[in-house]
């Protein structure tokens, strides 16, 4: 039995947002998400369109005008109580530390229970280079390890879900150690389809948005792949990143299944 599904999606905060973002909220309606927890959401005017288009009653974005760190959730059912947790800014300096990434750690009252619900965004590898002495690779260690104590202090008699774009490699040595310093089971161990659509720059990106939990059974597959037809009769993608949905069931153990998608 499915107690909640759930997306993962990064808006993508760049061209053609809100023709992207009025295509995305009846995506989201038809596909009958419980909880959605979203990246790159950075204006009021995008919290708007999303909330009219996706019809959910429950929305939990710090600093509506200016989304903290660009993260917002959607609820079918309540949120009883959220809070968003910043990252230490460090360097290499960067455009994209103006959105002072961070953490959304929210409590979602679903019919089967409350679950605890962390939807983050980490900074992104320029490089493009996960090794342990690359500059961006110990900015993303220091984000994880802050990350690790979020979840850790975050009422540990719930089962818990933490999802979003991590900028890191599922197989890189950095996010193995941060699921195992949180507590946490990554629900596509193993998997290396890619998030992210390829470019002809990036041909072959890795898995970098990802979908781990604690005391819930999970199964995940990535969509939101195809492009869509927007209101001007364009054909978008929805985002330079793919989607996961995840099928979450309270109890029983943690499996690491994947279903095509």
């Amino acid at each position: 039995m499915i107690d909640v599904r759930l997306l993962t999606f990064n808006t993508l905060m760049r061209d053609d947002v809100p023709a992207r973002l009025r295509a995305l909220g009846p995506v989201l309606e038809r596909a009958a998400y419980d909880v959605v927890c979203l990246q790159e959401v950075l204006h009021g005017g995008s919290v708007r369109l999303l909330r009219r288009g996706a019809g959910f009653r429950h929305v939990a974005v710090t600093r509506a005008a200016l989304p903290s760190g660009g993260l917002m959730l959607m609820s079918r059912w309540p949120i009883l109580r959220y809070r968003f947790a910043r990252f230490r800014m460090a360097g290499p300096l960067r455009t994209e530390q103006l959105m002072r990434k961070g953490a959304q750690l929210a409590v979602v009252e679903t019919p089967a229970g409350p679950l605890a619900v962390v939807n983050t965004h980490l900074s992104a590898n320029r490089d493009d280079d996960w090794s342990d002495g690359n500059r961006f690779t110990r900015v993303i260690r220091q984000e994880l390890d802050h990350l690790a104590r979020l979840v850790r202090g975050f009422e540990p008699q719930l089962p818990a879900v933490v999802v979003g774009d991590f900028n890191v490699p599922r197989d890189s040595a950095a996010f193995t150690g941060f699921a195992a310093a949180a507590g946490l089971r990554d629900v596509l161990a193993g998997d290396p389809t890619t998030t992210f659509r390829p470019t002809p720059r990036w041909p072959a990106p890795p898995a970098l948005d990802q979908v781990l939990v604690r005391a819930l059974t999970a199964d995940a597959r990535t969509v939101l792949q195809d492009a869509v037809r927007v209101a001007d009769g364009r054909e978008l993608f929805l985002s330079d990143h793919y989607g996961l949905e995840a099928d979450l069931s309270f109890g029983g153990p943690v499996t690491g299944e994947r279903r095509a998608s």
